[in-house]
């Protein structure tokens, strides 16, 4: 099992910047990938990037590249999502979800809102 909790959110006007933050914890040798899905009301879950656990790379939605920045610190087993320049398209939960090795295949945190007014 792996536990994904994050923090940060929040309301935020456009333009400006939030981060969030999710602590890794239980079985963390076994991801591989680890980042952000989010949710819009009425929407599919969306991609919004991902990075590797061990070899750093990273993916962005191109709806956020260049605006979103992920990182990792593995001593802390914890990453972090740096969003600035914030559309009001940006509203939505924010998951932290990890993909691992075997079965299950991914573990999702608890949402996170993020909402952005115009």
């Amino acid at each position: 099992q792996v536990q994904l909790v994050e923090s940060g959110g929040g309301l935020v006007q456009a333009g400006g910047s939030l981060s969030l933050s999710c602590a890794a914890s239980g079985r963390t040798r076994s991801i591989r990938d680890i980042g952000w899905i989010r949710q819009a009301p009425g929407k599919e879950h969306e991609f919004v990037t991902s990075i590797s656990w061990s070899g750093g790379s990273t993916n962005y939605a191109t709806s956020v590249k260049g605006r979103f920045t992920i990182s990792r610190d593995n001593a802390k087993n914890t990453i972090y999502l740096q969003m600035n320049s914030l559309k009001p398209e940006d509203t939505a939960v924010y998951y932290c979800h990890a993909i691992v090795f075997g079965d299950p295949g991914d573990f999702w945190g608890q949402g996170t809102q993020i909402t952005v007014s115009s």
